[in-house]
């Protein structure tokens, strides 16, 4: 999360700001570069169909990327769609890596459904979505999904690759697999788990609160015995019974048409007490101190050595 001292004595003064003069400055942003994708998932409800889709430019999108560096944010997550098919003339998703980085940025991840060949030699991190294996992957993004993914990951040369799962009303009962899936896996690192949120058009997916918290009691005991899984425990045992103060302002998101929302768009939803990202209860680990959290963090967000900015 930060690798030099000047990283630090950032995050001790946004700490500081946050803390002690209540200012509400955001640390992560979540920046969505295109609607466009090659899959048509169960539970998506971000992507349009090709015509009616966005694209932003590299100028806009420096410009918000600048706009984020302004209020404070340090990381950023691009997102889609799929991320891999944004373009604008040459320029690829990885030289928004780059960008990001000589903006000043201390990190950028990108997240990909890895149906196409993929690498980004400037991101830090990319994301894998992993909503099952095998034919219960394909049930959701679509016949040969999975196959397509195996393939892509085998060939990146990209070397650190996580794979995020969305657990819904289809996939919940092979969360078990996917964890040894991702723990046998000489291309994953870890595992990050969230849980389905009722966005508009998507609210059969939710899964029920009994089965959510058989599963986090599964995640629990898995990660206790050495499975790679990102959340933490305070983490996990937040999103069980959401007895959490919600500080969702730490991580902005900047949408495909490019409005800015200060925290995740499900509280303008009124869906916040059914929310399932994982992210709202480790964004309250940072605001509290957590040692578990932080070091959590500093695993996830290290820097790619291989990526100069100079």
């Amino acid at each position: 999360m930060f690798d030099n001292f000047s990283q630090r004595l950032y995050f001790l003064k946004w700490f500081f700001q946050i803390r002690v003069l209540g200012a509400r400055k955001p640390l992560q942003t979540v920046l969505g570069v295109s609607d466009k994708c090659n899959l048509r998932c169960a539970h998506c409800s971000v992507v349009k169909p090709l015509a009616l889709s966005t694209t932003k430019t590299c100028e806009q999108i420096e410009r918000e990327l600048r706009e984020c560096f302004r209020m404070g944010s340090r990381f950023v997550d691009f997102e889609g769609g799929e991320p891999f098919l944004w373009r604008d003339g040459t320029k690829t998703i990885d030289d928004l890596c780059a960008l990001a980085k000589r903006l000043g940025f201390f990190s950028a991840t990108i997240t990909t459904n890895a149906q196409l060949p993929f690498d980004a030699p400037n991101a830090d991190l990319i994301w894998v979505s992993l909503d099952g294996v095998g034919a219960r992957f394909d049930e959701i993004r679509g016949q040969g999904a999975f196959e397509r993914l195996e393939r892509n990951v085998e060939a990146t040369r990209f070397p650190r690759l996580n794979a995020n799962m969305v657990v819904n009303r289809i996939n919940f009962e092979d969360v078990d697999a996917v964890v040894d899936y991702v723990w046998k896996s000489p291309f994953f690192n870890e595992l990050s788990v969230n849980f389905h949120t009722p966005f508009p058009g998507t609210e059969s997916l939710e899964l029920d609160w009994d089965a959510r918290r058989k599963v986090i009691d599964l995640l629990i005991e898995r990660k206790k015995k050495g499975a790679p899984i990102t959340n933490t425990f305070r983490g996990l045992r937040g999103l069980k019974d959401m007895s959490f103060t919600k500080r969702c302002w730490i991580a902005n998101f900047v949408s495909v048409d490019g409005s800015f929302s200060p925290c995740c768009p499900g509280r303008e939803l009124g869906i916040c007490d059914r929310c399932g990202f994982g992210m709202a209860t480790e964004m309250t680990g940072i605001y509290n101190l957590s040692f578990e959290t932080i070091l959590a963090g500093l695993n996830l967000r290290k820097r790619n050595p291989k990526v100069n900015v100079s």
